[in-house]
């Protein structure tokens, strides 16, 4: 199956099969899925969709749905058809010999997308595994006859078949890029206990694709991820210095979106991005309140947490967008709340106020007086912890200071001998 960029001159036909799920739940993954083609460059013209107890195994819609759809492909001359589902590689290739179009699934949508996002070589590497991984199994439709002829009379050397040999290489390809990618993720281990050392303070953004956390990455970093009203706009983890009011710096990481049936297999390749979210201290969940599915995007995010098992990391749900507020929104998180638009100064005033006051309760309370020629240690205070209090004692010729430091930071150590 070759993984070919859509482009704007692509008409595709959309397929969707509804089984048990609500009509609303059916009519938004149906949404989503023209959302997905659109960030692809596709230019939907139908769809198509189809209820039934279960999915037809094998040809994923029944058999007169695929005489209409062969019709209207026809008709329309649609380049491109989109199944909605992951399809097994036997019913791509039945509805594929039925077609003059193209036929690919919603996995492979995906992958097309991450194939354009990809920035970085991690990313880049990410998605050319997860792509081989899907491919395999689908390599030129013979499937398990070929697996089975293993080695033997007539299989060997000049004789074996050419979809063996693809096989090969692509397994070959696979183990190459399984290893750059162990090298690549030692070496953010060995970054990140380097931040643990230092016990920087770590703020991960989650939340659904499209949610505005790369606009709130950015407005609150000043830094230049990429920021697009489009699905999966970022892909690789990025991690930018936020100082907050009182001056004391953290890390804050910009983490590739989240959407419902991700394909197992993107799970896997971007686990990388989501390691960054073990890490934190703090969880910015971000939901665009515009959007009239915020709750089924909560709900995605918080069951992904959930599998991902950190949930126990405090969080705090900002509620995005709320210049555009759908009419029905109501707050439904039962985490700590606050509803903003992150191109409003004042607003993510107050979002920095908030995270500080989430991170204190997580933080040691300090009262110490320093000598006036310490300069560096007060400087450390300013930057290394939430000062609180700074008033120099001319009696005495300290400073007296109070505020809030991590637990188990080196900081904690040099303060211990001048405590009051």
């Amino acid at each position: 199956m070759e993984q070919k960029s859509l482009s704007d001159s692509e008409k595709v036909i959309l397929v969707g099969c509804q089984t048990d799920e609500e009509d609303s739940r059916f009519a938004y993954s149906i949404e989503e899925l023209s959302s997905l083609t659109g960030t692809a460059k596709g230019n939907v013209v139908a769809t198509l969709t189809q209820k039934r107890e279960r999915i037809h195994p094998s040809t994923y819609i029944g058999k007169g749905k695929v005489e209409e759809l062969r019709a209207l492909a026809d008709e329309l001359q649609a380049d491109l058809i989109i199944f909605n589902d992951e399809l097994t590689p036997s019913q791509v290739r039945n509805v594929a010999s039925e077609m003059d179009a193209r036929v690919i699934d919603r996995t492979q949508l995906i992958l097309d997308i991450f194939a354009q996002r990809a920035r970085s070589k991690e990313g880049k590497l990410q998605v050319e595994l997860a792509q081989l991984q899907y491919l395999l199994p689908r390599l030129g439709g013979q499937g398990t006859q070929l697996s089975r002829l293993g080695a033997g009379i007539g299989t060997r050397g000049p004789g074996e078949t050419k979809l063996e040999s693809d096989r090969r290489h692509i397994r070959r390809r696979i183990d190459d890029i399984k290893s750059q990618l162990s090298v690549i993720v030692q070496h953010r281990e060995r970054y990140r206990e380097r931040r643990k050392k230092n016990r920087t303070f770590q703020i991960a953004l989650v939340g659904y694709t499209n949610a505005g956390k790369s606009t709130l990455f950015n407005r609150l970093t000043e830094a230049d991820s990429f920021e697009e009203n489009q699905l999966f706009a970022t892909l690789d983890p990025m991690t930018r210095k936020l100082i907050l009011s009182s001056g004391f710096g953290t890390l804050l990481t910009d983490t590739v979106g989240f959407i419902q049936d991700l394909p197992t297999t993107l799970i896997a390749a971007f686990r990388s991005t989501l390691e960054e979210v073990k890490e934190a201290d703090l969880l910015l969940h971000v939901v665009d309140m515009s959007n009239p599915d915020y709750f089924q995007h909560e709900k995605t995010v918080n069951s992904l947490l959930d599998d991902m098992e950190v949930m126990q990391i405090p969080q705090l749900t900002v509620y995005n967008k709320k210049d555009m507020k759908h009419p029905e929104f109501v707050p439904t998180a039962k985490t700590e709340t606050i509803l903003i638009s992150a191109f409003d100064e004042e607003d993510l005033k107050l979002l920095k106020q908030k995270m500080e006051q989430m991170m204190i309760q997580q933080m040691d309370a300090y009262h110490v007086e320093i000598p006036a020629t310490e300069g560096k240690l007060l400087s450390q205070l300013k930057n290394e912890t939430i000062l609180r209090k700074l008033e120099f004692d001319e009696e005495k010729q300290v400073y007296v200071c109070a505020g809030y430091t991590q637990r188990y930071h080196q900081i904690s150590g040099k303060l211990q001998q001048y405590k009051q």
